[in-house]
Formats: C-alpha cells, structure tokens, sequence
C-alpha cells in the first residue's frame, strides 16, 4: 500500500491483510484510525468542516463502519443520520428501498429505512463511508436516493484506493495505490 495523499496530522496506523475476505483479495483495516481518540476527533472533525460548507438535511452512512462515522459527524452537525442496512436486517415495514449492486468480491444488498414523519423527497443527504474502492456501494446508495426524489450533495470517505475507481467527486482524507 503506497500512500499518495494524507490530510490528517495524526499518526496513520492502518493494518493490513491478505487474502480476506476472499483469496485474492487485501482487507485495510482502519479502526486503528478510529480506536484512537485523537485521530477518530480529527477525523469526526475534517468531515464536519467539509460537510458544513454544504446543505444537508441527512448524512447516509453504510454498515458497518460507515455507522461509526456518520453517526458522530450527524450529531456534530445537528443533522440526521441515516444507517444503510444490509438486506435482512430491519423488519420489511422499515424498510423504504431494497437494492443490489456488485462489490469488488461479490454481490451485496442494502436497505434504506424509512424516514420518520417524512419522505426522502427533497431533502439533501451527504454519503460517508471507511473506504471507496470500486465506489459502488455509493453510487447504488445515490441512485436510491434519487429514484426517492433527494439529492446527494457529497459523498466522503476516510481512504480512497485511487487505482481501483475513477471518481472525482469525492473527498478523502487519504488516497492510497494498492502495490
């Protein structure tokens, strides 16, 4: 793993290891990142400084990581927090949209839940999530998103592996080649 770009001033301790989830394939641990206080704070607070320059009603966050860190950015900006489930995880009545997409090893489902006492419609969600690889968790969670009438306003992830994606419009607080 080579680090191209790295915004934090904290000590970076990621691990590493291959052939996880499947053969082939190298799983980046960054809870080191978030077990640390000071460097989970810096973290919590360079997404807030990015988010506050948008309007947002909502931060979307996917499991599992992606919970830790949209739950706190969310109440750091008075905002709600909406936590993307896998399919088969919430009761079918919370449930406001299915959807499948592949990942980089694999098909995966994931549920929107139901908002409460309104509609996705018109409202404006900003996406955070550990790590963007390919992004199609992501792009899946803003075309759900869309097809429920919001609009995604930002999309932002602790790491990026550059090489695997083509994405533009997406911050990241460290982008990394996998080597």
């Amino acid at each position: 793993m080579k680090i191209l770009k790295n915004t934090l001033k904290s000590r970076l301790n990621i691990r590493t290891e291959k052939d996880y989830p499947i053969k082939g394939m190298e799983f980046i641990d960054i809870m080191p990142l978030i077990i640390q206080k000071e460097v989970f704070a810096e973290i919590i607070e360079k997404f807030a400084q990015e988010i506050a320059k948008n309007k947002v009603d909502y931060i979307v966050a996917p499991e599992s990581r992606g919970f830790l860190l949209g739950t706190a950015v969310a109440n750091k900006l008075n905002v709600g927090c909406i936590p993307v489930r896998k399919k088969g995880k919430l009761p079918p009545t919370t449930i406001e949209k299915e959807f499948t997409y592949e990942k980089e090893y694999g098909k995966d489902s994931l549920a929107l839940p139901k908002l409460v006492g309104e509609t996705y419609e018109g409202k404006n969600y900003y996406i955070i999530d550990d790590i963007y690889a390919t992004g199609n968790t992501m792009k899946a969670i803003e075309e759900a998103i869309k097809s429920l009438g919001g609009k995604v306003t930002g999309k932002a992830v602790i790491m990026n592996i550059v090489e695997l994606n083509n994405e533009k419009d997406i911050i990241s607080l460290i982008d990394i080649n996998e080597e």
